[in-house]
């Protein structure tokens, strides 16, 4: 009687699995921690594009909405009431008009409550001189 030793070729995957895991925890937690401060875009173009509602950032971390002073948490109920109002529900479109220097999160912000309410956001860009 002959013992036959075969030599398994499998790979345990369950150690893998745990590994990407906490690979994935690790980035998702640091990448909320990095803040990208950069200046916004400086355009040519010279499309003008319609502005139904207008939202003003500044570095300083103020906000106005059509021109009186809101704060970010007010901005969803501010636009969407707004949207109510109008008969161009459709093409109805927000304007962030962001200084030099402010922060690219509180843009996305913005850009995140227009995506929610399901109307178009652009980004006022400097004209190159």
């Amino acid at each position: 009687m002959k013992k036959r030793n075969k030599v398994s070729a499998e790979f345990s995957m369950s150690s893998l699995t745990d590994i990407i895991f906490l690979l994935l925890i690790f980035f998702m937690l640091t990448s909320s921690m990095v803040q990208i401060n950069m200046e916004l875009a400086k355009s040519d173009s010279k499309t003008v594009a319609p502005t139904d509602i207008a939202v003003m950032i500044t570095k300083d971390g103020r906000l106005t909405y059509n021109g009186r002073a809101a704060r970010m948490k007010q901005l969803e109920r501010l636009i969407h009431s707004d949207i109510n109002t109008q008969n161009n529900v459709q093409n109805a479109t927000v304007t962030i008009i962001a200084e030099v220097g402010v922060p690219w999160k509180k843009v996305n912000e913005v850009m995140t409550i227009a995506s929610k309410l399901r109307i178009k956001a652009i980004i006022a860009t400097q004209p190159t001189s």
